[in-house]
């Protein structure tokens, strides 16, 4: 069988989208993106950037409202039933994680409004550079990321309906930031991330709502069996030769001495791992139109094979403001 193929098409490239450590989420063919710094530490605005996805990708910005979410970096977000879902990130001039109790913010892309989903009962902490994800159905999961010291392995559950938060099982230590999961067949995924010393890699771990339990895939990272540790990267759910894949790619592969006031050393490879299969492939990319090596950028999934790709951290500690396609072929 022939290998994992896939050509990167650069959709745009603007000023105002110059950030890193933002949200992309994807409704439809169009992606929201929310927040992130140009400067290290200083959030750059909270407005709504809307990308179209089309051919003759266009972008368009709205100023934030008094509903809008507080300027913020290092947040997450997931889709779910054609709206966008934002929790907590750090803000303000002590660059805090910002605690809202818990709370989730809604934006409805038909509407172009947000609003505030206030929970009953108990709610994670508050936190950056964490990960979140949904089961296309009820529920969005919060895991991991940053508090006001340290490092965290929690997990969390909230649901639409009920408006209400449940902890889960913790995720294998070491506690980490910057990590990545993805809801696909059932399971949610999580891999990489940083522990405060080193990057995480070789396991692919995955939670099973019925059984409430973790369990991993271990591989070895080295570049050729599996992709190298990492962190500030992407673990995205697509469907390959009719099969569920995880897409992983780009990332930070080693800190800066200057945390988050420089750039350390930056990947741009792509991997497809085979859930049925528990198998690794780097995936080959034609053309020659690729985006620079990037991590602290964020991306999603536009329907079920095409991943989308925005802004981040260049290795030249420089914010990115491009937007890419990546189709497979």
């Amino acid at each position: 069988m022939p290998g994992i193929i896939a050509k990167w098409h650069k959709l745009l490239e603007a000023e105002i989208l110059q950030r890193s450590s933002q949200v992309v989420s994807v409704v439809g063919d169009q992606a929201y993106i929310f927040g992130g710094e140009l400067k290290p530490r200083e959030p750059r605005d909270n407005d709504i950037h809307t990308v179209s996805l089309n051919t003759d990708a266009t972008l368009t910005s709205k100023s934030a409202t008094s509903e809008a979410p507080s300027p913020r970096v290092g947040s997450a977000t997931a889709t779910l039933n054609g709206k966008v879902y934002i929790f907590s990130g750090r803000g303000g001039i002590a660059m805090a994680p910002i605690e809202e109790q818990g709370t989730i913010w809604e934006f409805d892309p038909d509407a172009s409004s947000w609003s505030r989903i206030i929970p009953s009962g108990i709610f994670p902490a508050a936190r950056s550079y964490h990960a979140m994800a949904s089961d296309g159905k009820d529920t969005i999961y919060v895991h991991a990321g940053c508090p006001e010291k340290g490092r965290l392995s929690d997990l969390w559950a909230f649901n639409l309906a009920q408006k209400k938060w449940v902890e889960l099982a913790p995720a294998f230590d070491p506690p980490r930031g910057g990590t990545s999961i993805a809801f696909t067949t059932g399971k949610l995924y999580r891999m990489n991330g940083f522990d405060g010393n080193t990057e995480q890699g070789g396991s692919v771990d995955f939670y099973s709502p019925e059984t409430h339990s973790w369990a991993s895939h271990l591989y070895t990272p080295d570049g050729k069996s599996g992709p190298i540790p990492r962190s500030v990267s992407s673990v995205l759910p697509i469907y390959l030769r009719g099969r569920p894949f995880l897409i992983t790619l780009f990332g930070e592969r080693d800190p800066s001495s200057l945390g988050h006031q420089g750039a350390g050393k930056m990947l741009r490879d792509i991997w497809a791992f085979d859930i049925e299969n528990k198998k690794w492939e780097e995936v080959s990319v034609q053309g020659s139109g690729v985006p620079l090596a990037r991590g602290w950028f964020d991306a999603d999934v536009l329907g079920t094979t095409t991943v989308i790709v925005h802004g981040g951290l260049g290795e030249s500690n420089d914010r990115l403001g491009d937007v890419w396609k990546l189709e497979f072929v």
